[in-house]
């Protein structure tokens, strides 16, 4: 039953796509006129003489030879429509019809086939065609475009006048130029011919087989234009399917080109499919998307592709391993997602940005390669610099890409060749973009890459001519003595190696300069350092395995306590840093330990310490008291009991309060949180959930302290082992939490529901694979907020594949009854989750997102990361150089009022990204001094009083911002929302609450006609705030007064 649920409802999406990407032919009959009117005027045509003279430029640097291009134009022999118009299998939104122009045969030569005189003909044909056909009154306006990006084959691109409809206005004419087959000697195109005589090596003249190609395809055009007319268009299943191959080569861009895959080589395929040769695997009974799913198989697993199909169609090349990989991964996309995977295939674009892990972008300015006579040979130079650039990568990364990918670069679409303003030579001043996919963690970041032995000589030799000064001999323990080029870095910045590794490739052997070369791999880093930039500043990450050596040894300590009623059964750490998803893990504190281990008074020492909490559990025991409060004091007891122990026994110091004891040891602060087998069945009991609200302090109820804490454990338990999987989860994860902070998101969105987005796009990235960077990872995350439809849709996060398929249908059901409660269609008054994320230990997102993000909140947070998206897709696509910094940097003017803070009453100034930018003209509504009682750092008075004095003034685990947005929350609640950074910003954003009671009882006094002193209530209001925050606050600014509706 489910199985024809989902076939059904996979069939109506696909039903429902083909109808928005179809063409209604039954509106082009304007355009049909024009076309009518365009091929009379080019079959009327004069004759006339053509000089090399019209194209002067395009000839200079294709190489012909001027002396021997002159001839009659003569009006083409015939002017027919081919290509996917004749077929009706057009897709929208890039439409076209296809008008092949024959030239005649009288205007060649019987060896115009050598040197590109072939090609000078061709454009100079097309010169006479274009000056006519501009003052003909159907024509808009006409430009050149190239013929499968081929730069040595223009077309013309014919924009039509004003049409009666939509539908034809969305129409260009191209104007392609054609041959009969009969023009030239097939045998002397054969591709072991030479036909451009320069193209030689060591003397020896060299074959020419793309140079062949590209006459021997115009010259078989028409007939394969009928060849697929013949097979595919008697079927309207076969043009359905047609449809659905080109939105898919469509959304996945790196594939959908002339030197992958193009609506041509589809139809190829499609039509091969259907004949004997290809065995009949595609019939006519079959509908658009069976025959859809016969051509994806074919493509993914046919050894056929490997050696290219070859047929009267000659032109069709080998599919590349790029292809064959999506094609797999197509397939299983509609084996294992719902609606057998319609999202995934069709509706989702895989762009260069998102799909690469490393992108680059080349700029070949100036270099020999791109200059006259030498741009064309066998191929365009542009295109054997792509392939030179995709060797050299591939070679210098070896196994640690899986692909290389050079993107084909395309004529600037502003090209004029009859003016004689320009020729090839500006193809060569197109950036080169470069997207690498990482194989393997291991492979990708090793710091040594192990090259021949040192016994074998040539194999050396060409090691070392490739490394330079970066081959050394090396000798390893094993005894072997081989060549070797190493990569030192710190191990928080293995992931610059591979653009490293890159960097050097590209400056040795093609002579670039770093101007020349740029790669996303750290532009990201910035918002992770603490103190400063890179150099000088470490990421803070590093001291993650100090961290977890201290975490090893006070589970060990733990677990030896044995003056204890229970003993302890097991130690789980909860905080994000112990799952490497903490923005700033804490680095260790010279004060917290024991004694003085080392010289600190030459450092700023932190006056704070960040607390890190560990969960224990003890054995059962039927002794617990019954009362909620009885049983948090027997906690305390418990806690205060095994501090005491392990101070005794192995000297670790403590801090103890009414609700937590915190043991320092070996730089960090641990605070102790006690979980016991009853907890779980008083919350279930109590029905308590989704109470927690982002931000939330203080709670006095002990069993919303022991929901949370039994919540937070099962959400560590389920993300533990991704790092492992995915190193990248970490990094991304911590982006993420940043970028959400930077623009006051800090009270909206819960640390943990960042981590579940982030988990998602690991454990189900389809229609990708997993991101293998962290800036393909934020960009990915970053699309996923902007883009899923929060709306109509549960975001289910999986990581350890423990729901079933009848489970999500459940979790789908509920999550469709919560929607439909938010309607009132049954009369209830819950909403749900505005953000709606699913997980094995809860269905109905009630951990972390019950109360926030409201539909406000994340309304404003959809618009940030769709902003976000749309510039770093900019950014890593090579569209802007500049604007890194802006991902992470808040517009304040979209605040109504702004909190300005004492940056040196902060707890950890060194977190802060950005100093604030408050617009001149915003005069601060009131001014407050700064409080002289705390610092961020200790005094150097205080350091030299000794360890024991200093360690008096550490402060564990307090913030001063987190105490006073409580206050502010507490003492003001409803007047305003406060938005704010949780990493140490200057700057608290305000916005009036339209439930406010001030803005209430203004209102009415409006429709009293009383007097209204609102801007007297507004200037008490954040004079009131300040009030709350003396000494911490600065300045508060009013940006926009409330508006009294």
């Amino acid at each position: 039953m489910a199985f024809s649920l989902d076939t059904e409802l996979s069939d109506l999406k696909v039903s429902e796509l083909l109808k928005e990407v179809s063409v209604d032919y039954t509106k082009t009959k304007r355009l049909e006129d024009a076309v009518a009117v365009i091929r009379d005027v080019l079959l009327s045509l004069p004759e006339e003489q053509v000089k090399p003279t019209a194209a002067a430029a395009f000839i200079k640097d294709i190489g012909a030879p001027g002396d021997k291009l002159d001839f009659k134009f003569r009006k083409p022999d015939s002017v027919e429509i081919i290509g996917s118009y004749t077929l009706k299998a057009a897709a929208k939104p890039f439409l076209n019809i296809d008008l092949a122009v024959r030239i005649p045969k009288a205007c060649f030569h019987e060896k115009d086939f050598l040197n590109h005189r072939y090609h000078a003909k061709r454009c100079l044909y097309l010169v006479v065609i274009k000056k006519h056909l501009s003052s003909c009154s159907v024509v808009k306006n006409i430009g050149w475009s190239t013929f499968q990006d081929d730069a040595r084959k223009p077309i013309l691109i014919i924009h039509p006048g004003e049409m009666d409809n939509d539908t034809a206005n969305d129409f260009v004419i191209r104007i392609i130029p054609t041959v009969l087959a009969g023009v030239f000697d097939i045998s002397k195109l054969a591709p072991g011919r030479n036909n451009v005589r320069d193209f030689q090596q060591g003397g020896m003249a060299q074959p020419t087989p793309d140079y062949n190609a590209s006459i021997l395809e115009d010259m078989f055009i028409e007939d394969h234009s009928a060849f697929l007319k013949n097979s595919l268009s008697g079927s309207k299943n076969f043009v359905e399917a047609l449809l659905l191959l080109k939105v898919w080569a469509r959304q996945r861009n790196s594939i959908n080109g002339p030197d992958c895959l193009n609506g041509f080589i589809i139809s190829i395929i499609l039509a091969y499919l259907t004949t004997e040769g290809g065995g009949k695997r595609i019939t006519g009974q079959m509908t658009g998307f069976q025959a859809f799913r016969v051509v994806i198989d074919f493509i993914a697993i046919s050894s056929t592709l490997e050696k290219g199909i070859f047929m009267q169609p000659q032109s069709v090349g080998n599919v590349s391993l790029e292809l064959v990989d999506e094609a797999a991964r197509t397939l299983r996309y509609m084996n294992k997602c719902k609606d057998k995977g319609f999202e995934e295939v069709f509706m989702t674009r895989i762009d260069f940005p998102a799909k690469f892990d490393y992108h680059a972008r080349i700029i070949p300015v100036g270099k020999d390669h791109m200059k006259p006579p030498n741009i064309c040979m066998d191929k365009e130079h542009s295109r054997v610099y792509e392939k030179q650039v995709e060797l050299l990568l591939s070679k210098g990364l070896g196994d640690r890409a899986r692909l290389v990918r050079v993107l084909h670069r395309s004529i600037p679409a502003n090209w004029h060749i009859d003016e004689n303003l320009q020729g090839l030579e500006c193809l060569g001043k197109v950036p080169l973009l470069v997207g690498i996919l990482i194989s393997d963690f291991e492979k990708a970041f090793r710091m040594i890459d192990v090259g021949p032995s040192a016994d074998n000589k040539i194999e050396s030799a060409k090691f070392r001519s490739f490394w330079g000064e970066k081959s050394e001999l090396r000798r390893f323990k094993d005894g072997i003595i081989a060549e070797t080029a190493v990569w030192e870095c710190e191990h928080w910045e293995k992931h610059l190696i591979i653009k490293k590794i890159m960097e050097y490739t590209l400056r040795r052997h093609l002579s670039l300069s770093s101007q020349d070369i740029s790669i996303v791999g750290d532009q990201l880093d910035f918002t992770l350092l603490q103190g400063g930039k890179a150099p000088t500043s470490a990421d803070p990450i590093a001291s993650t395995p100090t961290l977890l050596d201290a975490l090893d040894v006070l589970s060990k300590c733990l677990r030896g306590v044995e003056d204890l009623p229970l003993r302890i059964s097991s130690v789980q750490p909860l905080d994000s840093a112990f799952r490497h998803t903490s923005v700033f893990p804490p680095m260790p504190h010279p004060l917290a330990t024991d004694k003085e281990k080392r010289q600190y008074s030459d450092i700023l020492v932190p006056t704070c310490i960040q607390t890190l909490e560990v969960m224990i559990q003890l054995e059962g025991s039927g002794k617990w008291p019954i009362g909620e409060i009885a049983i948090e004091k027997t906690k305390s007891a418990f806690c205060l009991k095994i501090a005491e122990s392990m101070q005794k026994r192995w000297g670790i110091l403590y801090v103890a309060a009414e609700d937590a004891v915190d043991l320092q040891m070996a730089g960090f602060a641990f605070r102790l949180r006690i979980l016991y087998e009853k907890d779980k069945s008083l919350i279930k009991k109590q029905g308590l959930f989704g109470v927690l609200p982002v931000g939330n302090l203080q709670n006095t109820n002990c069993v919303l302290l022991e929901k949370d804490l039994l919540l937070r454990s099962q959400h560590s338990s389920m993300l533990n082992g991704l790092q492992g999987l995915h190193p990248v989860y970490g990094p991304t994860v911590r982006l993420a939490k940043r970028w959400i902070c930077s623009h006051m998101f800090s009270g909206s969105l819960a640390d943990e529901a960042v981590e579940l987005l982030v988990a998602h796009l690991f454990v189900r990235p389809f229609p990708f694979s997993a991101p293998c960077s962290r800036v393909t990872g934020f960009l990915r995350f970053l699309r996923l907020v902007a883009y899923h439809d929060w709306a109509l849709s549960p975001l289910v996060v999986d990581v350890n594949g423990d729901l079933t398929m009848k489970e999500e249908g459940q979790i789908m059901a509920q999550f469709i009854a919560r929607r439909k409660d938010s309607r009132g269609e049954s009369g209830a008054n819950n909403t749900g989750p505005a953000m709606y994320i699913a997980t094995p230990y809860d269905w109905e997102s009630e951990s972390w997102t019950s109360f926030s993000p409201d539909n406000l909140s994340l309304k404003r947070l959809i618009a940030y990361a769709r902003s976000s998206a749309e510039l770093l897709t900019r950014l890593v696509g090579g569209e802007v150089l500049e604007g890194w910094k802006s991902l992470f940097r808040t517009p304040l003017q979209c605040y109504d009022a702004l909190i300005l803070l004492h940056r040196d009453k902060l707890a950890y100034p060194s977190q802060i990204l950005f100093n604030a930018d408050i617009k001149q003209g915003s005069l601060p509504v009131t001014t407050q001094e700064a409080s002289m009682d705390f610092f961020p750092y200790l005094s150097p008075l205080v350091i030299r009083k000794g360890f024991q004095e200093a360690r008096n003034h550490l402060l564990v685990g307090f913030d001063p911002v987190k105490y006073f947005l409580h206050d502010l929350k507490t003492d003001m609640p409803k007047v305003f929302n406060i938005w704010h950074d949780a990493f140490g910003s200057e700057v608290i954003g305000l916005t009036w609450n339209k439930e406010a009671p001030f803005l209430k009882d203004a209102a009415q006094k409006r429709k009293r006609k009383e007097p209204d002193p609102t801007n007297f209530d507004v200037r008490n209001i954040l004079e009131e705030v300040a009030n709350v925050g003396t000494g911490l606050v600065k300045t508060v600014h009013l940006l926009k007064s409330p508006k009294y509706n």
